[in-house]
């Protein structure tokens, strides 16, 4: 039996209220269907809102771990909210960011699908950052499918600088990609470049 990473009381009530967040939010989405019929996987987007981790896990079939950075779980309410979602929070320098990689790697290996965000921090309105090779990395020592992830219209329902969401603005559509294997011999570099290019195709 896996050791529990996150409420799962809460992921069950989440996972109820889904169709009403669904609709709530005018979250459009298509390519459901390239979504891995079991856990294990890695979901790559691109980010320029808040809410791109609760819109992902909306429309996931499985419950999503989102490596955040650590200076969120500091947030009151919001740290401990995305705690009990089982956020893996990413540490500043190089032996925090070994321990968030390792962290992520026992979660795929245990089964559960991890969120990252190769771009690391969110993004300008309609623009896409360069992706950090840490993701590469990550990807290449987890040899599991990673699914590509295009999201647009949350940072015209939560933009950067909001402190609330304005609820039903406008529309969210989210595509999702066919799962991609990655040979585990490319430069971390290499994968993370990869990974962005077939965000941006969708």
């Amino acid at each position: 039996m896996k050791e529990k990473h996150y409420s799962e009381f809460g992921y069950k009530v989440f996972f109820k209220l889904k169709p009403v967040l669904k609709k709530i939010l005018r979250i459009n989405a298509k390519g459901l269907e390239n979504f891995p019929q079991k856990s294990g996987f890695i979901i790559a987007s691109n980010h320029r809102s808040h809410l791109d981790p609760p819109v992902i896990n909306i429309i996931s079939p499985v419950p999503v771990m989102f490596l955040a950075k650590a200076e969120l779980f500091k947030i009151p309410v919001f740290g401990w909210f995305i705690k009990k979602a089982g956020a893996i929070p990413i540490e500043r320098g190089k032996k925090g960011a070994n321990k968030s990689l390792i962290k992520a790697l026992k979660l795929l290996k245990e089964g559960y699908t991890v969120g990252v965000f190769p771009e690391g921090t969110r993004a300008k309105p309609k623009e896409f950052l360069k992706p950090k090779a840490g993701i590469g990395l990550l990807i290449s020592k987890a040899k599991v499918p990673v699914v590509p992830v295009r999201i647009e219209g949350t940072d015209d329902v939560f933009p950067k600088g909001s402190s609330f969401p304005k609820i039903g603005k406008s529309p969210i559509y989210v595509n999702v990609g066919k799962p991609i294997i990655f040979d585990e011999n490319l430069e971390y570099e290499e994968i993370a470049n990869n990974v962005m290019e077939e965000i941006k195709k969708l």
